[in-house]
């Protein structure tokens, strides 16, 4: 098992509005930047990371030890870490399960990311809650404050960037039985792995679009069913994204988004979205179904959201879902098309998997149509 080389190097971690934490170094020596934000899931930790919707972020993981079960190649959603930097109160190089082929600590090497640990995260979490999202930047070869707080002066806001373009697939691939009648384009906006499998599961034949692939080359593919993917940055600079939408929905096929694609179908129906206060993050979030009335467990990932006001005003739409915990809007669903979104995650990888219903009522909304 690799020695923690880093543990004795000081690290720091200082915020927008001028605290700043001491820690020590974990993972990559080096300089990061990104928004700040917190994960509240006590497990889950690799597919957290490799979660292109985490994309320009640096994350609080707020369970105590991270890494302590390490990691392996099978429990990832993308081909690499996405989050731009790693905050822990404990972050373990020695691991405990026998099926994990290396440690945290090498991985976050590896794919050169930047980590701070012994920090105060519960303090920190506080800070966040009532001060709300902002950016960050940790150092771990460079600890003169005044020089990380110029630094962090240039890192952009979350709000107002398009992200969804830098992490999705640059060539079309395909996942699924060929020879199958369900056919799902997806457009990708940073898909996670998982929720590919759980359409070709459910016997699809997926075909994966890069972001700004043009709506005449997703109908070439003749698709029966249309996904529109989860992905990372702010939705309402997507003009491209909410143009293709526009026109898949006019072909009255189904239609089902997730996450950022919640907020895209929203904004294709002229429902505007908003930054969150500090975004919710984790996998223990309440959401009441309206349809059934029953509540399920959900896996969620998103700092923007969609104007609960304006939703309900809206002629075309009808709300699905609502968070407990705030009263946000979880799910969508249209009154004159076969078209369907939820903020929250139902492939919940990790998480429990409550909501994954979902891709069931999706493959009988494409064979009902």
């Amino acid at each position: 098992m690799p020695t923690k080389e880093s543990s004795s190097v000081p690290a720091v971690l200082v915020l927008e509005d001028g605290m700043v934490f001491h820690g020590r170094s974990f993972g990559k020596i080096g300089t990061t930047s990104g928004e700040l934000c917190f994960n509240t899931g006590m497990t889950g930790y690799q597919e957290v990371f490799t979660d292109p919707s985490y994309y320009g972020q640096v994350l609080i993981m707020n369970n105590v030890h991270t890494g302590n079960y390490g990691v392996k190649p099978e429990d990832v959603e993308s081909e690499t870490v996405k989050i731009k930097g790693l905050i822990g109160r404990n972050l373990e190089e020695k691991y405990s399960r026998m099926m994990a082929t290396d440690s945290l600590q090498q991985y976050l090497i590896d794919q050169h990311v930047v980590a701070i640990e012994d920090v105060d995260t519960r303090a920190l979490v506080t800070h966040i809650r009532e001060k709300g999202a902002m950016n960050c930047i940790i150092s771990s070869e460079n600890t003169d404050i005044e020089l990380l707080k110029a630094e962090l002066k240039k890192v952009p806001s979350m709000d107002g960037l398009e992200l969804a373009s830098v992490v999705s697939t640059h060539e079309v691939y395909h996942m699924g039985d060929p020879n199958s009648a369900i056919r799902i384009a997806v457009l990708d906006f940073g898909v996670k792995r998982n929720i590919i499998q759980c359409m070709a599961d459910r016997g699809a034949y997926v075909r994966v679009h890069p972001a700004r692939t043009p709506f005449e080359v997703l109908q070439e593919f003749n698709p029966n069913g249309y996904f529109i993917s989860n992905g990372p940055g702010d939705p309402s600079t997507m003009d491209y994204a909410i143009a293709t939408v526009k026109k898949i929905l006019e072909t009255k096929k189904p239609v089902f988004g997730i996450c950022l694609g919640h907020q895209l179908l929203a904004l294709a129906n002229g429902i505007p979205t908003f930054k969150m206060h500090h975004g919710h993050r984790g996998l223990n979030h309440p959401v009441k179904n309206l349809m059934t009335g029953l509540c399920e467990i959900t896996t969620q990932n998103h700092g923007f959201a969609v104007d609960a006001n304006a939703v309900r005003n809206a002629e075309r739409i009808e709300v699905t879902h609502v968070n407990l915990n705030d009263e946000s809007i979880e799910g969508i669903r249209l009154k004159d098309r076969p078209a369907f979104s939820v903020q929250y995650h139902p492939e919940a990888t990790p998480g429990p998997h409550d909501s994954r219903y979902l891709f069931d009522d999706f493959i009988s909304l494409i064979n009902n149509n």
